[in-house]
């Protein structure tokens, strides 16, 4: 997409809020790898798919600076809650200070998204997945005994830039996010995925619960 058509995009659509703006902006002007916020168009798209689902837990892989949590809080039900894993504890004190303003529904857990996932005993509505790219398949198969059906499964950056079309590109993240689009477009029954060409590529799965999917045979 070039940057006229985003920008004509953007204009389009809902305004970001305020208190994102300022956010994103913090964001692109203090961290090295600003580009993995998630930003306007994203944000409102995760937002949207919150309120549709209007789920009561969501657990999201991968905080990063909070943006993606807010917006995905937004669709919460009054007794929700949303719990968030981010490995770097670079941010915790800033986060926790941002997720204190969300009346408490912002859990934030600093650790590696492999070992927390086994220890949130929920059962939960709605994931957003943007961590480890190398262990997407990893968070999946570890996430099944706790999704309802009809949960919906969100994953980030499943394009990754074009990389998963060049088969000369085997570093550990390419070759992950292949592993987990491969996986899923197997399983289709189990998950119905819909790969949307927005930023980096973003995965929309309905977790179906027919049974056909365990964690023995991923």
């Amino acid at each position: 997409m070039n940057s006229e058509l985003e920008e004509y995009i953007l204009a389009h659509i809902e305004p970001e809020p305020e208190h994102l703006r300022l956010l994103n902006r913090r964001t692109q002007l203090y961290h090295l790898y600003s580009r993995q916020c998630s930003g306007h168009l994203q944000g409102r798209l995760l937002s949207m798919i919150s309120h549709m689902v209007r789920p009561r837990r969501i657990l999201e892989l991968g905080t990063f600076t909070g943006y993606s949590a807010l917006c995905l809080a937004e669709g919460l039900t009054a007794d929700g809650e949303l719990h968030t894993i981010e490995h770097n504890d670079e941010d915790e004190t800033q986060l926790r200070e941002l997720f204190a303003a969300n009346d408490g529904r912002i859990k934030l857990h600093i650790g590696d998204a492999s070992e927390l996932i086994q220890k949130l005993h929920e059962q939960w509505d709605l994931i957003f997945i943007d961590a480890n790219k190398r262990e997407y398949l990893r968070y999946l198969q570890l996430l099944i005994p706790n999704l309802k059906p009809g949960a919906i499964i969100l994953a980030d950056n499943t394009l990754w830039d074009g990389k998963v079309t060049d088969p000369r590109l085997k570093d550990g993240q390419t070759e992950g996010i292949r592993e987990f689009n491969d996986y899923v477009s197997e399983h289709s029954e189990e998950f119905s995925p819909v790969i949307l060409p927005i930023r980096d590529g973003m995965t929309i799965m309905r977790y179906n619960g027919t049974g056909s999917v365990t964690q023995n045979n991923i």
